[in-house]
């Protein structure tokens, strides 16, 4: 009866209008999934879905060719990615032994020939002034190229120096600086030509400005260079611990598959996954190999080339320091002791403590010699040779002078226009050339060392990659074969 206790209810005819109100059943007799706003499909939370993925993964893994397919995934990643890896490793020290080639160096090299130049400027234009009227072509030729030469390099330096690098600050004093100095030492000469004595004040003030901002400034620009040397060098012998860890990681995974392999089938070799562990051996191997040579090169041109060449600078640096120390002396006339002390300091930092072998002593000098390459040490011997005959006739001109109040003799015993071989002046020129030629054999010995460790790397990069795609081809076909035996 109708509107009776636990009567059913009524089912509507086929294609009557829907109770208002009423719901649609489902066709289990169930109640149908909520719908989101708008329709979009319901969003399953991170946790579920990594669930599912799980419960799929398992069920996958069930069959036997289910896991050799899992098998063949893991082993093609890790052969790949140990390959990737690997080129991307070597590559980057690839870079940073190219860096060391052609730009570090070279720009650690022209910072410590800024300084020099401009040392060596300032010592040329003290001798010049000396010799007043007398002045030899050759010594003023000597002061422009000097001049010239720093200018070229300080523009070369700022040029290729990003403007983020320390060196940016050295660079802009260095710029500013170097055309008030020249412009000083013109001053200078031309008072002296003169006979006007203010022309010793402006070089006595030239000199001042040259060893309190232009030398420091150029000082401190070879400290950035040798620094950004030192981080290219350390870059392109950083040992590959990462690309090693993997390639034991793939080795340990493809001798684990074997060796179920071996125990399921019975079968003793799978030649597809022997040449996947070959390959990854090979490139190995290469690594290893590629990485000892190429370190031994890089140690190499520190050791014959960049560090005797630092060494060799320095002492350059301070036998410009007491050769200028040595001219103002006598451009001040002797009106101060500030230029003989300049010169005792810079005669220690040279030579070091004399009451020890010279072989121990911490001077510029017996270090350059210490360090230098058999190739290197007879140059170095000689300008030791030719420093002690000059510090002999400087000591011998300072008598003259104290003891004898000769200043002029004193003068012509340190320089002249005459080219006599006797002067101080021809013991520093002897001293200087021989350690100029002894910094051309080093920076040769440098780059017959380190150039083509960057192509070495470069190209065991290259076999790297080639050989991860060699053993994951190989594996997926090795286990391709035992797949083929379940159809």
């Amino acid at each position: 009866m109708p509107g009776a206790p636990g009567a059913a209810v009524a089912t509507a005819a086929p294609g009557a209008p829907a109770v208002p109100g009423s719901a649609p059943l489902a066709k289990s007799g169930g109640a149908p999934p909520a719908a989101r706003p708008g329709g979009a499909p319901e969003k399953r939370p991170p946790a579920a879905v990594a669930t599912g993925v799980r419960a799929r993964l398992a069920q996958a893994t069930r069959t036997p060719p289910g896991r050799l397919r899992l098998a063949g995934v893991v082993l093609a990643v890790l052969t790949v990615a140990f390959g990737g890896l690997t080129a991307w490793q070597l590559e980057t020290r690839a870079q940073a032994a190219d860096r060391v080639v052609s730009y570090s160096q070279p720009l650690s090299r022209d910072a410590a020939e800024i300084h020099r130049s401009l040392a060596d400027a300032a010592t040329t234009a003290a001798s010049g002034f000396l010799l007043a009227g007398a002045e030899p072509d050759a010594v003023r030729t000597r002061y422009e190229q000097d001049i010239a030469t720093a200018a070229k390099l300080i523009a070369q330096a700022a040029a290729r120096t990003t403007a983020t690098s320390p060196a940016q600050g050295s660079l802009s004093r260095l710029n500013q600086q170097l055309p008030a100095y020249a412009g000083l030492v013109e001053t200078a000469r031309a008072d002296n030509r003169q006979g006007i004595p203010l022309g010793g004040a402006y070089l006595r003030y030239a000199s001042e400005q040259m060893q309190t901002v232009l030398l420091p400034a150029a000082a401190e620009l070879a400290a950035a260079e040798n620094q950004e040397l030192a981080d290219d060098y350390a870059e392109a012998k950083a040992v590959p611990w990462a690309a090693y860890g993997l390639a034991l990681v793939t080795l340990a995974a493809l001798a684990w598959v074997q060796l179920t392999l071996f125990r399921r089938t019975n079968r003793v070799f799978n030649i597809g996954l022997l040449g996947a562990t070959a390959a990854v051996l090979a490139g190995g191997l290469w690594l290893t190999v590629t990485g000892l040579t190429t370190s031994a090169a890089l140690k190499r041109s520190v050791h014959e080339g960049a560090a005797p060449l630092k060494a060799l600078n320095t002492a350059r640096a301070d036998v410009l320091t007491a050769r200028l120390a040595e001219n103002l002396h006598f451009v001040a006339r002797g009106s101060t002791t500030k230029y003989a002390d300049q010169w005792t300091k810079a005669v220690g930092d040279l030579a070091g403590t004399t009451d020890v072998p010279a072989d121990r002593s911490a001077g510029s000098l017996p270090e350059a010699l210490r360090l230098a390459p058999s190739a290197a040490q007879p140059g170095v011997r000689e300008a030791a040779k030719q420093f002690d005959e000059w510090r002999k006739r400087h000591d011998e001109a300072r008598k003259r002078e104290v003891f004898e109040a000769d200043y002029q003799g004193a003068l012509e015993a340190t320089v002249t226009a005459k080219g006599d071989a006797a002067t101080a002046d021809a013991s520093f020129n002897a001293t200087d050339k021989a350690l100029a030629q002894a910094a051309d054999i080093e920076q040769d010995r440098f780059k017959q060392a380190a150039e083509g460790t960057g192509g070495d790397l470069r190209t065991a990069a290259v076999a790297a990659a080639l050989l991860g795609l060699v053993a994951a081809a190989a594996a997926l076909r090795g286990l391709g074969r035992r797949l083929a035996e379940y159809r």
